[in-house]
């Protein structure tokens, strides 16, 4: 378990947001008193929160030429049928996740190929879970076109609390399944775009696991 590259800035500056206001707390009240412990557990509490969240598992991803993995931590909240607006605009079926606060939000590729488009859309901050999040929230897109020439749609969503997504590879780059795809900071959703005869392996509800979880299969 490591640190993501991305937490870094935010660390450093929870780190000083704590210490400059515990140090303000002793200058105004002198006498140690019960206050002050809680003060200083809440302190240590809330430093500990920003550093799990930015943590960076190693894991060994469950790879296959028809296999969908999981692109994040969460919990499967949509999985229906619907028209693709802004890619393929025709008939695909959504499969979204929900990462609350507490899961890791490194997001991977789930299938490997092609990046054959990008967008990143501004919006607005509803929460993730809102079915309008996937076209009004701030958003990224990406599309990949597998080797056997499949199309994958990934879209990142930030949520309530999330203000930034990082989405690293380029169009025209190829991916590896399981390779990283980006991050998204504080509370966000997944959706997953996929062909209408994929066939899916995960249920409404169901906990998954980035790189591990099988999504489904592609025919």
């Amino acid at each position: 378990m490591t640190i993501h590259k991305e937490g870094y800035k935010t660390i450093i500056i929870a780190f000083l947001f704590v210490a400059a206001f515990l140090l303000a707390l002793n200058d105004i009240l002198v006498d140690q008193t019960w206050f002050h412990y809680c003060m200083y557990g809440l302190g240590f509490w809330f430093f500990i929160m920003i550093v799990r969240f930015f943590r960076s598992p190693k894991r060994t991803a469950n790879t296959g030429e028809k296999v969908i993995l999981c692109p994040c931590d969460g919990k499967v909240v949509v999985i229906e049928r619907t028209i693709e607006p802004e890619y393929f605009k025709d008939e695909r079926i959504q499969v979204s996740i929900f990462m609350s606060a507490t899961n890791v939000h490194v997001n991977w590729f789930p299938v490997g190929g092609e990046i054959v488009y990008y967008f990143y859309h501004p919006g607005k901050h509803m929460v993730a879970f809102n079915p309008k999040a996937s076209l009004e929230n701030e958003r990224a897109t990406t599309v990949i076109q597998t080797f056997d020439h499949k199309k994958i749609l990934v879209r990142q969503i930030a949520g309530a609390m999330a203000r930034r997504i990082k989405c690293y590879p380029k169009v025209g780059e190829p991916v590896n399944q399981g390779e990283e795809l980006g991050f998204i900071k504080f509370g966000s959703r997944v959706d997953l775009l996929l062909p209408v005869d994929t066939k899916l392996d995960i249920t409404l509800n169901q906990k998954v696991t980035g790189q591990r979880t099988v999504i489904g299969h592609l025919s």
